[in-house]
């Protein structure tokens, strides 16, 4: 897998030296990215870095190279990711200081105990009164991490941070990820259900099928907040809307189409029952697990094999974690094309396009990124007791709406993406009759 690495290098501040440097690199086949000045004096300079790499031998090479050159030194070099991860991605703090006493006896004793009794007096005021109705739960027993498969809770903390993050930089929610150690449904659900009072919402992640679809139906049933598995539910809304400007990019429509999903884990199950639900002309699915058969049929969705899925389908989705899978004579022309394993997709888009495509991308421009928060925050904002199938319509609706027309999907980073996501899944939970806006919590 491609790494990117930081190398921190001390080197004499002479002409020539910087064009030394990078012919070291080159030479180790290192491909140059950020370079940083930290220092410059009389004799020598600091600069950071920052390369692609391929593993981490080559990036010992590298070193080993630069040391070779004279005056030059490599203070330090390290794995960026690692780097960035370094103490976490999470704090908890106060959303306002307390500065004086009366802060103080405003947020603690005495005056915590008025809000208590407010709560015990009216439950509906802990949406008003403490974090609990802008707070999501993100929950995984870290049974199918990434691409990473069954590495367990702890390795899977990083992953979970990283959600939390963009709950809080992208929907101003406060995310917290929850480890439960255990690969048990029975343990799994009651242990979320005991937790749940806590926060606002419960999001799933990184649980393995089929065990994922029973956790999500169980906690549904068992809580009156809104629960969502996003490795289905919120990859499949950032699908839709993906397939929705494909079409558009190839003069097709939804309706009048056939959908094939090759792979019916956790993810291509979702895309697949969500493209249904959106009305394609016909869903085609082919998995090489019978199990995920039958689920698949309830839902509407045919079973057939590769190449049937192929030679029928006007628009493909392969989420299937095979890298090339999809042989280039199995392209018919003028298709629709997402290939979404990453890093390494089921067929390249440009071999696609060769091969008669009319439209075709990969995972690195489909990011579930840019359903959850929005989906989440416009739930909590209905004060919705459950997430609608009108719900993720409208998310993946908006989003199609938002992207340029020379994207497949807005800019994931942009808070005002996110901002008209959740608006729109808070209309339709008011359309729908979902909401329950006496339970929507203030601040958010």
């Amino acid at each position: 897998m491609p790494l990117d690495y930081t190398y921190r290098v001390r080197q004499p501040h002479r002409t020539g030296q910087l064009a030394a440097v990078a012919g070291a690199i080159a030479e180790g086949g290192g491909l140059i990215g950020d370079v940083t000045t930290i220092n410059v004096g009389r004799e020598s300079s600091i600069r950071e870095i920052t390369l692609a790499v391929e593993d981490h031998d080559q990036a010992e090479r590298v070193v080993e190279l630069l040391n070779k050159l004279e005056g030059v030194e490599v203070l330090w070099s390290r794995d960026r990711a690692l780097l960035r991860h370094e103490g976490g991605k999470l704090v908890i703090s106060s959303t306002r200081p307390v500065r004086t006493v009366q802060d103080m006896r405003d947020v603690y004793t005495p005056g915590v105990a008025r809000a208590c009794v407010a709560i015990s007096d009216d439950p509906s005021l802990a949406g008003e009164l403490t974090m609990i109705g802008r707070s999501v739960a993100i929950c995984t027993n870290g049974t199918r991490v990434l691409g990473l498969g069954d590495i367990g809770p702890v390795p899977s903390m990083p992953v979970m941070e990283g959600k939390a993050v963009f709950y809080h930089q992208l929907a101003n929610v406060s995310a917290m990820p929850i480890l439960v150690d255990t690969k048990d449904v029975d343990e799994f659900v009651e242990t979320v259900v005991r937790i749940a009072p806590t926060f606002g919402g419960i999001h799933l992640e990184d649980i393995s099928a089929p065990e994922c679809f029973e956790i999500e139906r169980r906690l549904i049933e068992a809580l009156s907040k809104p629960v969502m598995h996003d490795d289905v539910h919120g990859t499949a809304v950032v699908t839709l809307a993906a397939a929705l400007v494909a079409c558009r990019h190839a003069g097709l429509t939804l309706e009048e189409e056939v959908v094939g999903q090759i792979g019916l884990g956790a993810a291509g199950y979702g895309i697949a029952a969500l493209m249904a639900d959106a009305g394609a002309k016909r869903v085609v699915a082919s998995d090489p697990n019978p199990l995920s058969h039958e689920r698949a049929r309830q839902k509407g969705i045919e079973i057939a094999d590769l190449e049937t899925v192929m030679e029928e389908a006007d628009v493909v989705v392969a989420t299937t974690g095979v890298p090339g899978l999809i042989d280039p004579s199995l392209v018919r022309e003028g298709q629709v094309i997402l290939a979404l394993t990453n890093p390494y997709p089921e067929i390249e888009p440009e071999a696609a396009i060769r091969a008669g495509a009319a439209f075709a991308a990969d995972g690195t421009s489909v990011n579930n990124v840019l359903g959850y928060p929005g989906i989440f925050r416009g739930a909590l904002l209905s004060g919705a007791e459950e997430i609608t199938l009108q719900m993720k319509l409208a998310a993946a609706e908006a989003l199609a709406d938002l992207t340029q027309e020379s994207e497949l999907v807005p800019d994931a980073l942009d808070p005002k993406v996110h901002e008209r996501v959740s608006t729109a899944v808070r209309d339709a939970a008011v359309e729908s009759g979902a909401a329950r806006m006496d339970r929507a919590p203030m601040g958010l």
